[in-house]
């Protein structure tokens, strides 16, 4: 059954630049649905061995046979394409189970097969249209969810609170009972960095590579230019109007490289007003010390202060801004996944 989100309803997420990324499966899904041609959704329950895609890894099928996404990297992406649209002719889930041989694992870049278990759920009957349209738009709103299904009942719901370690993690599964499935929904990871300069040009592409979408901030045209961040969303916006049109949640992560307060501290008062997974400012611990007096001053109290980490960064004796970089982007890693920085 789906859950009722009550009164806590979901308004979408401010519009910017950086929200370019393709659509989630599931408004793939919902806009198949919707057009009338039917839609299924495959999702990777449990694997065993090399499988060739992570727990969570979703297809749709439409009923006309398309398909966008994979379960397998395309070892059995035909089988369940079959199999989908059988299910969506009966309105009723099913679990099927693969075992990827060696000689196809090889084939997608793998040294050895494995087994996938792989949920197919058609939309509308297995899966409710209104649980659906529910995870769609938490999706448009960057709001953290779950979705927790029995394989043997089919019955699913979202969870807005619930399954910590799992959301921290990114980490779908089958919980110990053996039959509950917990699929993690999280929005996508999001960097702001506030200042152009070196250290954003090594960081930046080293975080895209990690998963960020990244933003930059600087409304200094010399720096924030297409030449030195080719690609790369661009804001020259004052920081804290730009901070406020982009929306800071628990999937963005803050850094300041400026060294200069009037354009790091407004992005930085206006971020530990929410709830960043990360926040970090470039400077020495001299710099930091006054950073803090300056938030004091603000009306911030210690235990909102400590979320900043200064100097940014792991100390892993780093020198020049592409080791920086790497630095930055260990610590971010380190926080999101909950291990001490």
């Amino acid at each position: 059954m789906t859950q009722t989100l009550g009164d806590n309803s979901l308004s979408p997420a401010p519009a910017s630049a950086a929200q370019t990324a393709l659509p989630s499966a599931a408004q793939t899904a919902l806009q198949w649905h919707q057009a009338g041609l039917g839609a299924v959704l495959a999702t990777v329950v449990q694997t065993w061995g090399s499988a060739p895609r992570r727990v969570g890894a979703q297809l749709v099928v439409s009923g006309d046979g398309r398909l966008v996404g994979s379960v397998s990297g395309g070892c059995v992406e035909g089988a369940v394409v079959m199999e989908a649209q059988e299910a969506l002719a009966e309105g009723k889930p099913r679990v099927l189970e693969f075992g990827v041989s060696d000689g196809d694992a090889f084939a997608v870049g793998l040294a050895c097969g494995g087994t996938i278990r792989i949920l197919v759920e058609p939309v509308g009957s297995a899966m409710p249209l209104s649980l659906l349209e529910d995870l769609v738009a938490a999706q448009q709103a960057r709001v953290p969810l779950a979705y927790e299904v029995s394989l043997t009942g089919g019955s699913g719901r979202l969870v807005r609170e619930g399954y910590p370690d799992r959301m921290r993690l990114d980490r779908s599964g089958v919980e110990e009972d053996g039959d509950t499935f917990v699929a993690v929904h999280n929005p996508p990871l999001r960097l702001v960095v506030v200042g152009a300069v070196h250290i954003a040009q090594a960081l930046v592409p080293m975080a895209e590579i990690a998963g960020y979408d990244p933003v930059i901030i600087d409304p200094r045209a010399a720096f924030a230019s297409v030449e030195r961040f080719p690609g790369v969303t661009l804001l020259d916006d004052w920081p804290d109007e730009a901070v406020a049109g982009l929306g800071l949640d628990t999937r963005t992560a803050l850094v300041l490289l400026t060294h200069d307060p009037k354009l790091d501290d407004p992005a930085l008062e206006a971020a530990l007003r929410k709830n960043c997974f990360y926040i970090g400012a470039l400077g020495s611990k001299r710099t930091h010390a006054k950073r803090v007096e300056r938030m004091l001053a603000a009306g911030f109290s210690q235990a909102e202060i400590s979320q900043i980490h200064g100097p940014v960064g792991l100390d892993i004796g780093a020198a020049g801004p592409s080791e920086i970089a790497i630095a930055i982007l260990a610590e971010m890693t380190a926080v999101l996944r909950g291990k001490a920085a």
